[in-house]
């Protein structure tokens, strides 16, 4: 992938660098190419486990776990992973979380530890989702498990003590891309309907042809090279082509119509600026609601690995003051 010609990068906060490479040892211990996406993985869920309880602690709530009917007869179950208070709240919202790792690494775990704190918060129910990988699962295996575990959610958002109104889906990285997706798939099949989507740094177009993915070709963390192994693991040939539909790649849509709010945030200093700054601008080109951040000097997943930086408690604190106003 480094046939185009060099843009010089953004430079990274000074503040962050420790994080990243933090982040590169957790998630990327080698460079992600098609032969390196199972040791990758393997790497991945020793580090994340397989285990919420550790990760909730002494936190005042109830781990379940269920395994639901799959997209299609043919499929396997889906197994989500639910998250609520110990004190439910009737009519609560509802966190439906996907998580990252390019389409090819990660589990449900991972978005699930980030629900417990924002369960507390609003006295939510957090529902996180096992989906398909690729490229043993190529599109739209996963999308379509994600789509049919918000429908799950909302069908039995009553007996979870969850208002059916408000389910929000949100994501980072790879979580993000198909939380756009689902959004899309939500109105184009008459719902569930959506309060919003919290999209974090999105993947959401396969074509890694933009100047913010020229700028970090062989630098920072998710970069070009592991982003082109992540659509072309779950797209095979058809990645970058005409033949690549909407639900693989949401910036592909013409219509950002009748979409639930959004909120999108993205580093300046990470591939996926340029898409998640287009989407967002298309989003209010069609007449919606979009929030956009872009952070300075911001790496992807920069605000999870570098905490305490002031740029991360800036997007942190935007985080929340915006699922305040829409879960409100």
């Amino acid at each position: 992938m480094s046939d185009y010609e060099r843009v010089p990068p953004v430079p990274y906060d000074p503040e962050l660098l420790v994080g990243m490479e933090m982040m590169r040892q957790v998630f990327e211990p080698m460079p992600l190419r098609a032969d390196t996406i199972v040791a990758s993985r393997e790497h991945v869920d020793r580090i994340i486990g397989t285990d919420l309880a550790p990760m909730a602690g002494d936190a005042p709530v109830r781990i379940e776990e269920v395994s639901i009917p799959g997209p299609s007869h043919d499929d396997p179950e889906i197994v989500l992973t639910i998250v609520r208070p110990k004190d439910p709240v009737h009519g609560a919202s509802g966190l439906y979380a996907i998580h990252g790792g390019g389409m090819v690494l990660g589990n449900r775990f991972m978005a699930a530890g980030a629900l417990i704190p924002l369960v507390l918060e609003f006295g939510a129910v957090g529902v996180s989702v096992e989906y398909r990988l690729a490229p043993e699962n190529p599109w739209p295996s996963g999308v379509e498990d994600c789509y049919a575990g918000l429908v799950w959610f909302s069908a039995h958002a009553a007996d979870l003590g969850v208002d059916a109104e408000r389910i929000l889906v949100m994501g980072s990285s790879a979580g993000g891309g198909l939380s756009a997706a689902v959004s899309l798939l939500a109105r184009e099949r008459g719902g569930p309907k959506l309060v919003g989507q919290l999209l974090d740094a999105p993947m959401i177009d396969d074509r890694n042809t933009s100047v913010s993915t020229r700028q970090y070709d062989l630098i920072g963390v998710w970069d070009r090279n592991n982003n082109d192994t992540g659509w072309k693991a779950l797209l095979g040939e058809d990645a970058g082509t005409d033949r690549v539909h909407w639900s693989a790649a949401p910036n592909r849509m013409e219509d950002l119509s009748d979409l639930p709010p959004a909120f999108i945030e993205v580093g300046a200093a990470e591939v996926f600026r340029v898409e998640a700054v287009e989407y967002a601008s298309r989003i209010w080109a069609a007449g919606g609601q979009a929030e956009l951040h872009v952070w300075s000097g911001a790496h992807h997943g920069f605000s999870g690995f570098s905490p305490e930086a002031i740029v991360s408690r800036a997007a942190n604190d935007a985080r929340m003051s915006w699922l305040r106003r829409i879960l409100a």
